[in-house]
């Protein structure tokens, strides 16, 4: 069955549908026949899946196998050290998934808690309170100021009835509500001025509705299945880090079965050779890769956290990080939610006035010239007392109650150094006509000083100018020509044309025995006040800070489409980066579009107005299916389904809805635009960082498998022991490796283009990088052990003297090679030398422990090592100083090269390929 079209039907249609009485309500049996048909009006509750199967696929990562695989094989050959920490490590990063998934699991529980628990119906004639979730379509419900409505419901009637929709819509600002038919059948949720929704609350006035949808039917219920239908994914980092594990399993199972062949072909014993081919294969796999990898995100949103950005997710750290655009709400975070007026239009006079938010400091001006507030005397007065809000400065911040446009009067009152309580007392109000969805006005009656009676009026500029007769000119008032109409029509145009909202003021000096209709008519118009929701001071140059990083700001707002346009264009998001135009699309334009559809606009679009759910959620899949990894910002339930698809999903803190928190992997305790453009910036040191470390962790492990390799290959003896590998593995690699986690930002990182999506972790280039790196590692160590063996002999003693030399040159090497794996450009002789201490601890700790393992009698019992000489403490130096030595000279050519031969910067987000991670540090 088809549903209707709620919104275009009459009240009296409506009721016909639903078979009720509009006056009566329904009666209580057919009350309870209906929700026997329709259930109850609750939100369905998604199954929650088992403890026992969110536990076992922390365990499903391949990386996660390839671990317990090497601690079962350590196990096996007796080293309980290496097998314990590797078990550590994998249930640390089990503990911190299942944390994260089980909070994450609670979006729809929090969605529920939106739902009221009583509601005021009409049954057989008379008002009951009834819980919410016994409501069924066709029950009449009584609406109060206050009140959030328990369903979704066809209005049929209102008195001044305003609700905040913002949690639904995005709008900012109170909705009026009307019970008029509304033609258009298209109109989205934020335009259906006569219908009411679930979970939004009551402003102002007081309404009648139909109920016509409950439960999973409402509005909040379809953006609840909206996010249970959003498949759970997995960040990029996840992805590549499993696509990274699979080749590295392929890998190291090769070289170590040939390693091992090899050695037994050679003459080595086949036992033997079978433990040092599973000796190479756990060191091989990078166990500290998994660790370190944790640690880098968990820094991460520490530092995130200082700065108000609070993840929710590890890898959500990486996916900021590597973020190519964001989607950002307008009000609250590109704006301060402030309403400021920002000027008034007296005639041919235009007044601007300085000072932003509800703080009561500014100036008033004419072409940046401070004038005298008194020239505006009477239109602050009239925005002063006919206004129903409530400014409280009582305690630490100001707060506002009421409408945030009239709060904004108060306030340009209040720089002109009027006072609310003395206005009030000078000119106490008598009586009011309170603003409602056909006059457009608001009408004030006080007792003037003078003893006289008069009206202050303000409402929509075309409403107040019909009812004006007369207009305030510089000598007193003059009658309303036809100039003067369009002189103020002009003035409207002017100020809604820099995105001001515009409201007209006007007054009239009432008769004795006055009526009703001379409150709206022969009105004096005095003139006209814009105000705006002002943007925050540093959005402008954060916005332009993503633009030189690479990355595309898109704004989706519930705002009119010319008010979102103009915000855009302020923010210079009305072009690209070669300055083509990009669109302003209004929501209605996306109905019908097909997935092709949707990338194109996606891609030529800044700013969305007026947009439902479904369509953000369609925004963030066709940014997604063009290779963007997307940051999508919200705070209201209707952002919720967005907020899950998006590869990180960014929620506010002060003003964001529980379950926009819940489904969001990062939430802003500021609600500002810098916060997550600097929570971007260090993503990106993380990506950067991890990095980082993968090329040392890599060049390492495959240095000491050529190590060994090589040699067997040549017919030489083995020149690592079993437990120097082991001790290598777990010593050299793991404490430089966290250290380079903790790489500061370098201070050109948001002048850089983001990561390619689409490229692996493991380029091509990077490969190459980490192999010609490894084997000049291991061609160093195989050099001084070459030397060893010319020294001391292959036998017995001797071989052991060449092995600690072989041994102590590549574990000393792996520690030099961290200075130059900082960067794979800058030299690490630059005066970034010392800006990680950490990285100089490690070293010292390593160096430490190096020592002891040739000077300690039970190190070098364990690890079969002997002391060491002067002159062979200098063939380890020259032979772990080279390796050094060389990439930095290499890293001077490439300079030099690419210095000689710029290249443009290629920016991703515009279709075009993003700079390549060989050119990142």
């Amino acid at each position: 069955m088809t549903m209707p079209i709620w919104h275009t039907l009459s009240a009296e249609d409506a009721a016909a549908v639903l078979q009720t009485d509009i006056l009566q309500g329904l009666s209580t049996a057919e009350a309870a026949e209906r929700i026997a048909r329709h259930g109850p009006n609750a939100l369905p509750q998604a199954k929650p899946g088992s403890v026992i199967a969110l536990i076992a696929r922390q365990f499903a990562s391949l990386m996660v196998g390839l671990l317990v695989a090497a601690a079962g094989v350590a196990l096996a050959l007796g080293d309980w050290v290496e097998a314990v920490a590797i078990l550590v490590v994998i249930l640390l990063n089990a503990v911190i998934g299942f944390a994260t998934e089980w909070k994450a699991a609670s979006a729809l529980a929090a969605l529920r808690g939106q739902a009221v628990t009583t509601a005021q119906v009409l049954r057989d004639g008379a008002a009951h309170e009834i819980a919410t979730q016994d409501l069924v379509p066709g029950d009449v419900v009584v609406l109060a100021a206050g009140d959030r409505v328990p369903a979704d419901g066809r209005l049929i009637r209102d008195v001044q009835l305003q609700l905040d929709e913002s949690a639904l819509t995005g709008e900012s600002l109170p909705v009026t509500k009307s019970a008029a038919v509304l033609v258009d059948a298209q109109a989205l949720p934020g335009d259906r001025t006569n219908m009411v929704h679930m979970g939004t609350a009551v402003t102002d006035g007081r309404g009648r509705c139909i109920i016509t949808g409950t439960g999973a039917e409402t509005e909040m219920g379809r953006i609840g299945a909206l996010i249970d239908g959003v498949a759970a994914h997995g960040t990029p980092l996840e992805a590549k880090l499993a696509e990274l594990s699979r080749a590295l399993l392929v890998i190291v199972l090769a070289l170590c079965a040939v390693i091992t062949l090899l050695g037994w072909l050679r003459g080595n014993e086949l036992l033997f050779m079978v433990e040092v081919g599973i000796s190479l294969a756990i060191a091989a796999v990078p166990e500290g890769l998994l660790a370190v990898t944790t640690m880098t995100l968990a820094v991460g949103m520490q530092r995130m956290a200082r700065m108000g950005a609070l993840v929710r997710s590890l890898p959500a750290v990486e996916a900021l990080g590597s973020t190519t655009v964001i989607c950002t709400d307008k009000t609250g975070t590109l704006t301060r939610n402030e309403m400021t007026v920002r000027a008034y239009a007296l005639g041919a006079l235009r007044v601007d006035v300085t000072g932003t938010g509800y703080t009561a400091k500014g100036s008033f001006q004419i072409d940046g010239r401070d004038i005298d507030p008194a020239r505006l005397g009477l239109a602050l007065r009239i925005g002063a007392l006919c206004n129903d809000a409530t400014v409280d400065r009582s305690g630490d911040a100001v707060s506002i109650l009421g409408d945030p446009t009239e709060a904004a009067l108060i306030i340009a009152a209040g720089k002109a150094g009027l006072d609310r309580d003395t206005l009030h007392t000078d000119y106490p109000r008598i009586r009011e006509m309170p603003f409602n969805s056909e006059s457009r006005l608001m009408v004030t009656v006080h007792t003037a000083p003078n003893g006289g009676t008069v009206a202050y009026v303000k409402g929509a500029p075309g409403m107040v100018l019909a009812a004006s007769a007369t207009v305030m000119g510089d000598g007193g008032e003059i009658p309303m020509t036809d100039e003067a109409l369009q002189q103020a029509r002009a003035a409207n145009e002017s100020l809604a044309a820099g995105a001001l909202r515009v409201l007209a003021l006007a007054h009239r000096a009432l008769p004795d025995g006055f009526e009703d209709a001379d409150l709206t008519r022969g009105l004096t118009f005095v003139g006209l006040v814009g105000m705006i929701d002002p943007l925050r001071d540093e959005v402008g140059a954060t916005i332009a800070r993503c633009i030189e990083a690479g990355i595309r700001v898109v704004m989706i707002t519930g705002d009119q489409q010319a008010t979102a346009a103009e915000i855009g264009r302020q923010l210079g998001l009305d072009t690209d980066r070669q300055g083509r135009p990009l669109l302003a699309v209004h929501g209605s334009a996306l109905a019908d579009l097909d997935d092709a559809g949707w990338r194109k606009i996606a891609g030529g679009t800044s700013v969305f107005a007026r947009v439902s759910p479904e369509h953000k959620l369609k925004i963030v899949e066709a940014l997604q299916h063009s290779g963007q990894v997307v940051a999508m910002t919200g705070d209201g339930v209707n952002d919720a389904p967005a907020l899950r698809q998006a590869d990180i999903g960014i929620a506010m803190g002060i003003r964001g809805t529980e379950v926009a928190k819940e489904a969001s992997a990062m939430v802003i305790t500021d609600d500002n635009f810098a916060t997550i453009v600097s929570a971007v910036e260090q993503g990106r040191v993380i990506v950067h960082n991890i990095l980082r470390f993968i090329h040392y962790l890599f060049s390492c492990n495959f240095a000491e498998i050529i190590t060994v390799g090589a040699a067997i290959m040549i017919g030489w003896p083995l020149p690592l022991g079993v437990m120097q590998i082991l001790w290598l593995n777990l010593v050299t690699d793991i404490f430089p490796a966290m250290a380079l986690a903790l790489e500061p930002s370098a201070p050109d990182v948001m002048r850089r283009p983001p990561r390619d999506p689409a490229e692996p972790l493991m380029t091509r280039a990077f490969g190459w990088l980490i192999v010609w790196q490894g084997c000049l590692l291991a061609g160093c160590t195989l050099a001084a052990f070459a030397i060893g063996m010319r020294w001391y002999g292959v036998e017995g003693e001797g071989l052991r003297h060449a092995v600690t030399i072989a041994f102590m040159t590549l574990a000393m090497a792996q520690m030099f090679h961290a200075f130059s794996a900082r960067s794979r450009s800058r030299s690490a002789l630059s005066s970034r030398l010392f800006t990680n201490g950490w990285l100089w601890g490690a070293t010292g700790v390593c160096l430490a422990l190096q020592i002891a393992a040739v000077e300690v009698p039970l190190l070098r019992e364990v690890l079969r090592t002997v002391a060491l000489s002067w002159a062979d403490w200098g063939v380890v130096a020259a032979g772990a100083l080279t390796p050094v030595m060389v990439v930095e000279l290499v890293k001077l050519v490439t300079g030099w090269r690419s210095r000689a031969n710029p290249s443009p910067v290629m920016r991703f987000g515009s279709g075009r390929k993003a700079a390549s991670p060989a050119r990142l540090p």
